[in-house]
């Protein structure tokens, strides 16, 4: 009998992609036995309220990130995407190309704080289990998480939730940019082609 693939679903912005995002995946990878883990950086971000850094640079940043990642495929279907980028549609996809797998759908503690305002957030769930790092990363200090009720307003069972043990890494992608707006170095925040890679192209350099 053979088993069914456990593919896994990890996007966001990648603006920069950082070092918790690195751990994070290989956390996934492993604990979640993945066959394959696509990296997704969003297209045109419904819920972002700054402009994001061109695609292409993104994408090149995580090609680079996440090289020495096993089992990893960096995808680039949402920046082709035209309109809005929703992560049912990605899903939706993904069973498409992977009859019968089992799908995952990596997100952060912040993310998961905010899932119920997702596009058909419940549909979400009937199609992936959820893979829920808590406190590996968080674009804001404050972001709460109840580990107990963690999509709070929606019926889950506990076999659609997944909870990923991960040390806390105070990283974030907000951080990365202002030291480089501030001339601050980010080698202990980015992998080193991450770093090299921004400064060639003279990102994040502020107005």
């Amino acid at each position: 009998m053979t088993t069914a693939p456990r593919i896994g679903l990890f996007g966001g912005a990648f603006d920069p992609p950082h070092d918790a995002h690195v751990a994070l995946a290989r956390a996934a990878i492993g604990q979640l036995s993945l066959d394959q883990l696509h990296i997704v950086p969003t297209g045109d971000a419904w819920h972002k309220t700054r402009p994001l850094s061109p695609g292409v640079h993104r994408l090149a940043m995580c090609q680079l990130a996440f090289a020495d990642v096993p089992k990893m495929v960096v995808d680039d279907r949402e920046l082709r995407r035209d309109g809005p980028t929703y992560t049912i549609d990605t899903l939706t996809e993904l069973r498409a190309e992977y009859p019968g797998a089992e799908l995952f759908l990596q997100i952060g503690a912040d993310q998961a704080a905010a899932f119920h305002t997702w596009r058909r957030a419940p549909e979400i769930l009937r199609i992936a289990t959820l893979s829920i790092a808590v406190r590996a990363y968080s674009e804001s200090a404050d972001a709460v998480f109840d580990v107990k009720n963690p999509l709070a307003g929606l019926s889950v069972s506990p076999a659609h939730v997944r909870i990923l043990n991960l040390s806390a890494m105070a990283h974030s992608a907000t951080d990365v940019r202002r030291r480089v707006a501030q001339g601050l170095p980010i080698g202990h925040l980015v992998p080193a082609p991450v770093a090299g890679y921004i400064a060639e192209n003279h990102l994040y350099q502020g107005p």
